[in-house]
């Protein structure tokens, strides 16, 4: 027992520390907006100053909680709108339907990520929904794909079958035995998704699109502060690290609950 909660120290720390700062940051953040040098070490800054003076670490406690909010909407929205499509192409034996269920997606799937991302945001309006709703339809045709593949396989078990001659509804069938049976293929994709959605998010921040030029968050914060990397690092590395360590994080935690699962 133990050593099996050993196993969760190390994903759990990544996770909580970017966490907790996204959360109880702004709590404790202090609401001075003085300006000192820009990109200095020192002066009562403990990780000096960004571009334009701001205390760092103050932009720090106040920045991580849009871009996991938004993130987790994001990741949310996905399976919400995925999981039912996918559901309903993989146990319909109607070849009609899931061609037009399907190929649609296969459209999106065609187009690069990062590229519709940007076309998107650029004719949206700056708003954090919004650039949920977009990293939300990027990521949609994927999920519908792993679900519509989980279900597939899943409806050609002879349970399925033995429940269709009790008489047992198609609803009753999917959302009772073939939508649970999916959870664990869900599940192994989540942590990835969410990990996906947290640097398209992140990118959009980085390349200022897709939020109000005035929001910050950790990945607007590399993006500004870039250019004094060498002079003031910390005003790079620090947003730059708590985000790779909540992607890391999530992933291995849900790694290490599907192993336990499987035990």
């Amino acid at each position: 027992m133990m050593r099996r909660l050993t196993g969760y120290v190390l994903p759990g720390a990544l996770v909580t520390v970017p966490l907790l700062l996204a959360l109880a940051g702004p709590l404790v953040a202090s609401g001075d907006t003085a300006k000192d040098v820009p990109f200095s070490l020192g002066g009562g800054h403990w990780l000096g100053t960004d571009f334009v003076g701001r205390d760092v670490w103050n932009e720090v406690l106040l920045g991580g909680r849009s871009l996991i909010l938004i993130a987790v909407a994001a990741t949310a929205c996905t399976y919400l709108a995925a999981v039912p499509v996918g559901l309903a192409a993989g146990m319909t034996r109607n070849r009609v339907l899931d061609e037009v269920l399907m190929r649609p997606l296969d459209l999106l799937l065609a187009v690069p990520s990062m590229l519709m991302l940007l076309l998107l945001v650029s004719i949206a309006p700056h708003s954090p929904w919004v650039l949920a709703a977009v990293v939300a339809l990027i990521n949609i045709p994927d999920v519908v794909r792993i679900s519509r593949a989980a279900a597939l396989a899943l409806s050609a078990r002879p349970a399925v079958e033995a429940m269709r001659l009790q008489g047992e509804s198609r609803i009753r069938i999917g959302l009772g035995y073939v939508a649970r049976s999916m959870r664990r293929t869900l599940a192994a994709d989540l942590g990835t998704r969410f990990t996906g959605a947290t640097y398209l998010v992140a990118s959009a921040s980085f390349l200022g699109v897709g939020i109000s030029p005035q929001a910050g968050d950790w990945a607007a914060m590399v993006d500004r502060n870039r250019g004094g990397l060498f002079v003031q690092p910390w005003a790079v590395v620090v947003p730059a690290l708590l985000i790779v360590m909540l992607a890391v994080g999530v992933n291995l935690l849900f790694d290490r609950i599907l192993r336990a699962e499987a035990r």
